[in-house]
């Protein structure tokens, strides 16, 4: 690992031009290469100072956001939609959707517009569609074509900030770090908001204690497609800027983050296949453990922002 001092980059969260310098290389496919990370010495976010004029090389056909998307049977969406009825009803952790734990907490109606940047090839939105809500849009530029799957839901071929519609609940996951400019795209998701609009963000974030202690080996620093990874402050600092509010931060890493640590530690590519046979079902119930109480510690790897745009 190479650390070196000062940078030529203004922080893209709190604007700072204190920074430090980490040089990481491409693990997940194992391609290698070299790529130049500022960390803010101010607020603590990264981001990579130059990005590649062509990163489609690093998105390889079986990236996991775009492989095919899985349908659901007319019966299986019928129980999904009273599962979701019942969930929201009762609030009972048995009856918690498995895709979105969140949703307790930001509870959409099934009326709402709802939109999903980023959704690759729509899955998420899919299973929101299957547990009865009704106005659904996905938004990503990447994928092949539009898609409408049904009259409450589609896949737009575009960006956001190229619909004329108006949104009630905006949600990322795991797409901001992926976006070069988070002062543009949260004004772009503010402006999109209806008065009172809730934004959900999931995404890596510096505050990562394997950060800390595994440097450019962290499986969440993933050059050269993650382009920025804030810190909670950062974050908190350029959102604040654009007018939301930060109604709470929850941690809510996994296991991932040491198992593919310790992948990349031992020079293999990302791959679930390589888990077992590197680490003893002991480990990876250590690995499990060490994931909650980082995630209580606040010293998780990834976090859920909940913003709102004021009434």
């Amino acid at each position: 690992m190479k650390v070196l001092v000062d940078s030529m980059v203004n922080c893209k969260f709190c604007g700072s031009t204190d920074q430090k310098v980490h040089v990481a290389k491409e693990r997940m496919f194992g391609l290698g290469g070299e790529f130049t990370y500022s960390e803010c010495l101010s607020c603590g976010s990264l981001q990579l100072e130059t990005i590649p004029s062509d990163l489609s090389p690093y998105y390889a056909s079986g990236y996991y956001s775009l492989v095919g998307l899985t349908h659901s049977s007319f019966f299986r969406r019928f129980l999904k939609s009273l599962r979701m009825k019942a969930f929201y009803k009762f609030g009972s952790e048995f009856l918690e959707p498995s895709f979105g734990y969140w949703l307790k907490k930001i509870k959409p109606k099934f009326s709402d517009r709802i939109a999903d940047i980023g959704c690759g090839n729509g899955q998420l939105l899919y299973e929101f569609y299957a547990s009865g809500f009704q106005n659904l849009h996905g938004f990503d530029p990447f994928i092949q074509k539009e898609h409408r799957i049904s009259p409450s839901l589609t896949i737009w071929k575009k960006r956001i900030e190229e619909s004329d519609l108006k949104f009630d609940f905006i949600m990322m996951h795991h797409s901001f770090e992926h976006m070069p400019d988070p002062l543009a795209i949260l004004k772009v998701c503010f402006e999109k908001l209806k008065a009172g609009g809730k934004l959900l963000i999931r995404t890596p974030v510096s505050d990562a204690q394997l950060w800390k202690d595994e440097g450019v080996f962290w499986v969440q620093l993933d050059a050269p497609r993650h382009l920025v990874i804030p810190s909670t402050k950062g974050m908190e600092q350029v959102a604040g800027k654009v007018g939301f509010i930060l109604d709470e931060i929850e941690f809510d890493s996994s296991e991932f983050q040491f198992w593919g640590t310790g992948l990349y530690k031992k020079g293999l590519p990302l791959d679930q296949k390589l888990i077992e046979k590197n680490f003893k079902k002991e480990e990876i119930d250590s690995f499990k453990e060490n994931a909650l109480r980082y995630n209580q510690e606040g010293k998780g790897d990834q976090v859920c922002f909940y913003f709102r745009k004021p009434d």
